[in-house]
């Protein structure tokens, strides 16, 4: 099984997810990680969408979905 860097927003805002989204992405384009994960939980999708609405607007990220295993998280592929 492969591990890739991930971040948990359990228990953070939808309105602040913008802003630890973007520095985890910096961080992990800095370490050359090409394939992260962002855990939100599956909950009402407030957070889902509002993580989703930020990746959508970020031009370092080629492209994103959801874990079919887990729909909690989302699994994000970076321009490196």
């Amino acid at each position: 099984m492969i591990h890739y860097p991930s971040i948990d927003l359990h228990g953070e805002f939808a309105i602040t997810s913008y802003t630890i989204v973007h520095n985890f992405i910096s961080d992990q384009i800095k370490l050359k990680n090409r394939i992260v994960v962002i855990i939100h939980g599956k909950g009402t999708g407030k957070l889902k969408n509002a993580v989703h609405d930020t990746l959508k607007k970020d031009k370092r990220v080629i492209k994103y979905n959801l874990n079919p295993f887990n729909l909690g998280e989302t699994i994000v592929y970076l321009n490196i």
